[in-house]
């Protein structure tokens, strides 16, 4: 993909998606515009498919959905709310200890800069970056493996880690995409452009794609 495609991949991907449903992460910070709620869903998000996060945090936000709130409940309640999201105990700890640490630092306010957020025990640049981009409306580009993949397997970029991504795509791609590059192509990647045996034959932008590492396609 030559660097001046990425205008036309963006659009045709764009108008794509509306036959698919809307990621959860979407869906929580369209609804809340709240970042704590975003930044606890998607720390439950993290290795978790979309409905079980999705029922999860609907089940911990009944009981709290302030840090305040959040941070009195008992670990074993916090657990049997979220749970079978993966890691459910680890991140029952985790979620107890950020709200700690947002009422002993920060107020009891989800800090709004990506150095600020990754100070929270469980949150990486990928957390910290959607919390920036869809709580707070700043620029950042949230990089998950979707965006990874489809980024390297485009030719747009040549990474080996997401945070290589994310450093890579900072650096060409265009400003006005930052903040919904990862809505466009996490619903790509979940349903056309998948990791394995991608449906290359219906994607509507092969042309300016290289398929890089793509050895079997439908």
């Amino acid at each position: 993909m030559r660097d001046a495609q990425i205008h036309a991949t963006v659009n045709i991907i764009k108008k794509a998606i509306k036959q698919w449903e809307e990621p959860v992460l979407g869906i929580v910070a369209r609804e809340s515009h709240d970042p704590f709620r975003i930044l606890i869903a998607c720390l439950l998000s993290l290795r978790t498919k979309d409905q079980t996060t999705a029922e999860a945090s609907q089940r911990l936000f009944v009981l709290a959905d302030t840090p305040q709130q959040m941070g009195t409940l008992p670990l074993k309640k916090i657990e049997r709310a979220i749970y079978p999201v993966g890691f459910y105990k680890t991140k029952a700890k985790q979620i107890i200890s950020i709200c700690q640490s947002l009422l002993e630092n920060f107020e009891g306010q989800v800090p709004n800069t990506i150095d600020e957020l990754l100070t929270l025990k469980g949150v990486g640049r990928k957390t910290a970056n959607l919390v920036v981009t869809v709580g707070f409306n700043k620029p950042g580009i949230c990089v998950d493996i979707h965006v990874h993949r489809i980024s390297n397997r485009w030719g747009y970029i040549k990474t080996k880690t997401a945070e290589e991504s994310e450093q890579a795509l900072r650096k060409k791609l265009p400003k006005k995409y930052w903040i919904q590059f990862n809505d466009w192509l996490v619903p790509y990647g979940q349903n056309l452009c998948r990791p394995v045996s991608p449906f290359c034959s219906k994607c509507p932008v092969s042309e300016y794609c290289n398929q890089v590492g793509v050895t079997t396609s439908r």
